[in-house]
């Protein structure tokens, strides 16, 4: 059992919490078709990203008016499309032994709130007080605002938080922040070479410092 101890717990949600890779890739990959992008390429990019630095990637050529209605269109399909979605192995469990100890707890996505609520709430996911997403930070990942400010609204300072990501945009995040940073799954470059990884939340308990 991997024991892990902060004073806070900030999570981002998919591939971390969350489950809902079919759905990401079929959208994505249909976006990528259209313009004739490689799957691959944009998938490996997209992945802990907001939609609009994606879009706005691939796409340089587009305005900000079109980029917007893209983006728009994207994330609407995605909020519809809840089919398959679930919880990364023991998430939901772990989730609710924290709240129920009384952590301070906020997940910091990538993703719309609107798109992230919807898919906590297909997974089972417990939805925390605090959900910082893409509409509330000027910079997404791999910027470590959205850590920052979730700390922020914790009242806990970021260096005694524990950032857990599963995607090379949110580690880079997560380390800049400040905060001590944990890998979820397998995805392996530099930045997780030092970091603590679990494969999923089955083994692993968390702490609450007093």
């Amino acid at each position: 059992m991997d024991e892990i101890e902060a004073a806070g717990f900030l999570f981002d949600m998919d591939g971390t919490l969350v489950d809902s890779t079919a759905v990401v890739e079929s959208v994505w990959t249909a976006f990528g078709h259209r313009p004739g992008i490689d799957p691959a390429a944009l998938l490996a990019y997209a992945h802990g990203r907001q939609a609009i630095d994606t879009v706005s990637h691939f796409l340089p050529g587009l305005s900000e008016g079109e980029r917007a209605d893209l983006v728009r269109q994207l994330v609407a399909e995605e909020v519809g499309r809840t089919e398959g979605i679930v919880e990364i192995p023991g998430a939901v469990a772990m989730l609710e032994a924290l709240v129920a100890a009384g952590a301070p707890v906020a997940v910091v996505t990538s993703a719309p709130r609107e798109l992230a609520i919807a898919r906590m709430r297909a997974a089972g996911i417990p939805v925390p007080a605090v959900v910082v997403a893409a509409e509330d930070v000027e910079r997404g990942k791999p910027d470590p605002q959205g850590y920052l400010r979730a700390a922020a609204l914790l009242g806990v300072p970021i260096g005694d938080c524990v950032v857990f990501e599963d995607a090379e945009a949110g580690l880079a995040a997560a380390v800049a922040s400040g905060a001590r940073a944990v890998v979820v799954g397998q995805h392996t470059s530099a930045t997780t070479a030092d970091l603590t990884r679990l494969p999923d939340w089955t083994r692993m308990r968390a702490l609450l410092s007093r």
